[in-house]
């Protein structure tokens, strides 16, 4: 009996084993199926990974050319802002010299306007003062033998006769114009008379021309009898 318990045990034992030997296998042949599903997913999870990370790599890449884009059109704006606000400057500066440009040539146009009427009233009155010398030439022409002529560098030429008794007809003579200051500058007095230039500052004085003149004739005829 003891035999036949023994022999049951025996043969518990090898079911026993034959049935863990059986598990073992099959776990280990579950533990390598699980070990190639795990490298498979670790395969395919790296090949995901990669593309992703080249993926943001590439976003990077994009983005920093982007920036640098925005850089080079942000230096072109400012480059064309400074260039237009210089244009703009230039242009302000050539309008103010326009405008002092058109100051001074309306100011100029006064100034030539303002001479022009001077100087027209200046020969105004000089048309004046010649007829009245004209006007007394003919008198004393006829009363005291002078004789007035037109010479060069608009000078007149004031000729006496009748002076000397031995030679009526000797000339005794001297010139006249206004000069720049519109006085009677008196010269080329033949003969000559010394005292043709006091004559000269009475008559700018006085303005008496009459006076002037037969001053003129005394003289010449005080040189005759003396």
């Amino acid at each position: 009996m003891v035999e036949d318990e023994l022999a049951l045990f025996d043969k518990s034992i090898s079911e026993f084993w034959n049935k863990f030997k059986n598990t073992v296998s099959d776990t280990s042949c579950q533990m390598v199926g699980l070990r190639d599903t795990y490298k498979d997913s670790i395969k395919a999870f790296a090949e995901k990974l990669s593309v992703k990370l080249k993926e943001e790599e590439r976003m990077v890449e994009l983005f920093v050319e982007y920036q640098n884009q925005i850089r080079r059109q942000n230096k072109l704006i400012q480059e064309k802002k400074d260039n237009l606000l210089k244009l703009i400057a230039e242009v302000k500066g050539k309008k103010q010299e326009l405008e002092v440009l058109t100051t001074n040539i309306q100011d100029l146009k006064e100034e030539y306007a303002r001479k022009k009427e001077t100087i027209s009233t200046a020969n105004k009155a000089n048309e004046e003062r010649l007829k009245r010398l004209q006007k007394s030439a003919d008198l004393y022409k006829d009363r005291l033998g002078l004789e007035i002529r037109k010479i060069y560098g608009d000078k007149l030429q004031f000729i006496f006769t009748n002076i000397d008794p031995k030679h009526p007809e000797s000339p005794f003579m001297f010139s006249l114009h206004l000069n720049e200051a519109r006085d009677y500058e008196v010269s080329d007095s033949a003969p000559h008379l010394e005292c043709l230039a006091e004559f000269q500052e009475n008559v700018r004085k006085t303005n008496n021309f009459s006076a002037f003149l037969a001053n003129v004739r005394k003289a010449f005829t005080a040189m005759v009898y003396n």
